[in-house]
């Protein structure tokens, strides 16, 4: 598993598990196989699991992961987990954050979380569109950021960082303003999908490529994911959903980057995930697996290395 640079935090593996697939999100799977998924995932070289309280259903994800890592060796084992503060809800947001952190690492079995991110979308100052469970400027600014940083100081965490789906250029605005996130999360998938994720409606356009740029130049640590948006780049989904969901919608839009793996010969989620691998300025990309199979699978796209300029330029054409 290769290395990449992951800023304050030193090195991360070039996959990272994530908590949605080991939680139940992405499809069924059982304690003990998610378990056993963790460990694999650290066996084969992942070094970061990318966690939230709310991946499944009573706190899953993060007690997978505790249990998980309370039976190898994983000091070196980074652990994100997130907060959600939708404006809507009111409340003390600092003692929120820090309730919510102390939870978080009673169910890891740790002391310290390596990176704190906020899970909420933001929106701009004055914003009159649609704010579906988002967060406003002022509070992230005013309250979200010195909180973080406070808990930095104090040992809490190591890092924090945002995700990086809310409106576009107030997310850009975030990463420009001092103190700066240490990481976000961005959307990155080769037909730039977003999906589920995007709440703002015609209101604004997704500009995941240029967070992603902007994230970059200002030094932050880029966490792609959707890099299969949410199964709509894999060979089927493999859970029920609506005709008219956003993913149903994503997978009928990607026939033609289904028939462009098999002409590589090689599956749909190996592409797509050796695509968002392959994207500059990437430190790490997520991965939505539920089991070892699909783990495999992943661990072997990534060994495989990155994409041709062939390949490249197939999937950009993809676009237009």
């Amino acid at each position: 598993m290769h290395s990449r640079n992951f800023g304050r935090l030193g090195t991360v593996s070039a996959l990272t598990l994530g908590g949605g697939g080991i939680g139940g999100v992405w499809g069924a799977t059982d304690h003990a196989e998610a378990v056993a998924t963790v460990r694999a995932a650290v066996d084969g070289g992942v070094t970061m699991l990318d966690l939230a309280p709310t991946y499944g259903d009573g706190y899953a994800a993060e007690n997978v992961a505790g249990a998980a890592l309370r039976g190898i060796p994983a000091a070196d084992v980074l652990v994100t987990s997130k907060i959600e503060l939708p404006e809507q809800d009111g409340g003390d947001l600092p003692a929120k954050m820090i309730s919510s952190l102390h939870a978080t690492l009673e169910r890891l079995g740790r002391e310290q979380l390596d990176l704190f991110l906020l899970h909420s979308q933001l929106h701009p100052q004055g914003w009159t569109g649609p704010t579906p469970r988002t967060l406003g400027w002022e509070l992230y600014r005013d309250q979200v950021v010195p909180t973080f940083e406070r808990l930095r100081d104090e040992g809490k965490i190591r890092a924090w960082g945002l995700t990086g789906v809310g409106h576009p250029q107030t997310v850009i605005d975030a990463m420009h303003q001092q103190p700066r996130p240490d990481a976000v999360q961005a959307v990155v998938n080769a037909l730039d999908l977003s999906g589920d994720m995007w709440l703002l409606g015609e209101s604004a356009e997704p500009r995941n490529d240029e967070i992603r740029r902007a994230a970059v130049a200002d030094g932050v640590s880029v966490i792609a994911i959707r890099a299969v948006a949410a199964g709509a780049l894999t060979g089927e989904i493999d859970r029920s959903v609506a005709d008219d969901a956003p993913v149903a919608v994503d997978f009928a839009r990607a026939e033609r980057f289904r028939a462009l793996a098999a002409e590589f010969g090689e599956s749909p989620a190996s592409l797509a995930h050796r695509y968002a691998l392959s994207v500059p300025g990437v430190a790490t990309v997520v991965l939505g697996v539920k089991n070892r199979t699909e783990l495999a699978e992943c661990l072997a796209a990534e060994a495989r290395g990155p994409l041709t300029e062939v390949e490249r330029k197939a999937l950009l054409d993809l676009r237009s």
